[in-house]
């Protein structure tokens, strides 16, 4: 058996957010353009921004799609995702997101992960704690820590610097899209996971601090935090990959 097959997302996966924090960051296209494969299109707005998206999700019950929930796990899933496009070979445009990096709490997590897809998850550690009106996430191991206001969801202003106009604009780009894509470059093809969701009601959040070293790098200078969202108790599943050549 061709183990390459395994990592091709070969089943249906299912699984509950408990919370999903979203934090988007804007920056010139020009600097995302060499980190996406040729048959890739950056997500533009305004024909200028391009977008980052990191997310860190509390998931329960994960499991291949037809197990009943008690034989699921729980984990926390951080990805670091650029916004694009991609038109198949049927000629059919896609939006979602492109994977450079995920990291998981649990080891089980990463192994299982990167036997059935290209993630290529690695394990870190994670803290959540909460105080005086606010949600603090930190990793000494990934070198990141950001923290939101617990209140106001709906009643906020746009990060200072933001592109976006209004929270329309920006819900957008408040991630996960429809959408998720790794490139083989063995085959030059690209793997589509489609997601589907229910109860999928992002709410602005007030960024008070965030950090994140994986940003600190040379190609992610100039980032600017151009919205932030929450969203809590989505039904969620991963459909079977599919492979489709580049063109």
């Amino acid at each position: 058996m061709d183990l390459r097959l395994l990592k091709k997302h070969p089943f249906a996966v299912s699984a509950f957010f408990e919370r999903s924090t979203v934090l988007t960051f804007a920056i010139a296209k020009d600097k995302l353009t060499p980190l996406i494969p040729s048959c890739l299109e950056l997500d533009v707005f305004q024909d200028r921004w391009a977008f980052v998206a990191v997310a860190l999700v509390q998931t329960k019950d994960l499991r291949p799609s037809g197990l009943p929930r008690f034989l699921g796990s729980d984990f926390f899933l951080i990805g670091y995702r650029i916004f694009v496009r991609y038109k198949t070979s049927r000629g059919k445009r896609l939006r979602g997101l492109y994977i450079i990096k995920s990291e998981t709490n649990k080891r089980k997590m990463q192994i299982l992960g990167n036997i059935f897809t290209r993630y290529d998850y690695t394990t870190t550690d994670i803290a959540v704690s909460e105080d005086q009106g606010e949600r603090r996430f930190h990793s000494k191991q990934s070198g990141f820590e950001f923290a939101v206001s617990m209140s106001n969801y709906g009643e906020i202003s746009l990060p200072p610097l933001s592109p976006f106009a209004a929270w329309g604009e920006a819900r957008r780009y408040a991630g996960p899209l429809p959408f998720t894509f790794t490139y083989d470059e063995a085959d030059d093809s690209m793997l589509i996971i489609e997601g589907v969701r229910s109860n999928w009601k992002p709410n602005p959040i007030n960024v008070i601090k965030h950090k994140f070293a994986f940003l600190d790098q040379p190609q992610f200078a100039g980032l600017i935090l151009a919205s932030a969202f929450e969203l809590t108790a989505v039904p969620y599943k991963w459909k079977k990959g599919k492979t489709d050549p580049c063109t």
